[in-house]
């Protein structure tokens, strides 16, 4: 669907080791140095989701499908990146490509490993990431409104309302506030504003605490301080131990849950990331099930019947009839399609019918 997370953070803080177990693929090299990664290494995530084995069960489909997410590990920022330093206008473009930032922090000590600013402190070093990602946001606001300027002396009406909002949103970050926290937001002439330059601190940001494996039941001080600053700007904290998780990549889940129950964790760092990142992403998914398949087809919260059958195929959106749908709860507690239309419980929903997270569906239509 075009939609990514892209991890940001200072180098050398468990980017690409993240990257690596999220894709299960070991495809990110991660090494003990600054700027190991140069170019944005890119992948597609499967979204876990237990819905689906349980609908495999009474199916007994020849696959499953699952959702998936896109990923982004971008090279490390440091001070100074929006003038250029360590590559950083590079980065912070490959930043403008996502739609959601998770900020990986570290947050445990470790002599072996080196850190960028020689200390672990991860509130300064989510201060450095966001300052610079301010800095590009206002020089980006800066060259758009020259460009206005220009325009508006022309008599442009369009121009010249932008440029309003433009000054506006100028005065804000220059006051050192994110672009996510202006008045204007919602108005159109900042929504044709941010069309093109996408800025940066507009994007909602996740930040996910690295930890030893000591942290992962009990938050250390490194975590507590980063839920705080968090917490002061509605944002979330998910803690993980990148190594941990890395480590488990080869696991099967019987052993995968067995370790995290041995750390007295419920759900993986990587699986909440995941998930939350679906959700941030304002996306779910709809089921398909029969003999062949089990499959998740991922839409944004919102999205009518046609338009979801559109992601099929463009065919089922144009000869559209209706949708059957039957709940996942109804789905599993009567055993399935059959047991659920015997039930009364199978819909016959038209154009206007907007689809629910979990729904099993199947569209007839006419082309």
């Amino acid at each position: 669907m075009g939609l990514s997370i892209g991890l940001v953070g200072l180098p050398n803080v468990g980017k690409s080791t993240t990257f690596n177990a999220l894709t299960k693929a070991q495809n990110a090299e991660s090494a003990n140095y600054p700027f190991c990664t140069i170019e944005p290494n890119k992948a597609v995530v499967p979204v876990p989701d237990k819905r689906l084995e349980e609908l495999a069960k009474i199916v007994n489909p020849e696959r499953i499908q699952y959702s998936t997410l896109d990923f982004v590990d971008i090279a490390g920022l440091v001070k100074g990146a929006s003038k250029g330093e360590g590559l950083g206008n590079k980065f912070l473009s490959n930043i403008r490509e996502t739609e959601v930032i998770l900020h990986i922090v570290r947050c445990f000590e470790d002599p072996n490993v080196v850190h960028v600013e020689g200390s672990i402190d991860p509130i300064r070093d989510v201060e450095i990431i966001e300052q610079e990602l301010l800095f590009a946001d206002l020089d980006a606001v800066e060259k758009r409104i020259t460009l206005l300027s220009k325009k508006a002396r022309g008599n442009d009406k369009s121009a010249k309302a932008q440029l309003a909002v433009a000054e506006a949103l100028l005065e804000h970050i220059s006051e050192g506030r994110p672009v996510s926290t202006f008045d204007g937001v919602d108005s159109d002439e900042f929504k044709e504003i941010n069309k093109d330059l996408r800025l940066l601190t507009s994007k909602e940001i996740m930040y996910g605490a690295n930890v030893d494996e000591d942290s992962l039941e009990e938050d250390n001080e490194f975590v507590t301080k980063l839920k705080e600053y968090a917490s002061e700007r509605n944002s979330e904290v998910i803690k993980l131990c990148a190594k941990m998780e890395e480590e488990m990549v080869d696991f099967d889940d019987e052993e995968r849950n067995e370790m995290l129950n041995d750390l007295g964790v419920e759900e993986s760092g990587l699986d909440q990331i995941i998930h939350k990142g679906f959700d941030k992403l304002g996306l779910m998914s709809y089921f398909t099930a029969g003999v062949k398949e089990v499959r998740a087809w991922t839409i944004r919260k919102g999205t009518t019947a046609p338009k979801a059958a559109a992601v099929i195929h463009n065919d089922f959106e144009k000869g559209f009839i209706r949708a059957e749908v039957i709940s996942y709860e109804d789905f599993i507690e009567f055993g399935g399609e059959a047991g659920a239309k015997e039930a009364g419980k199978n819909r016959l929903e038209g154009k206007e019918y907007i689809v629910q997270d979990g729904d099993i569906m199947h569209f007839r239509f006419n082309v």
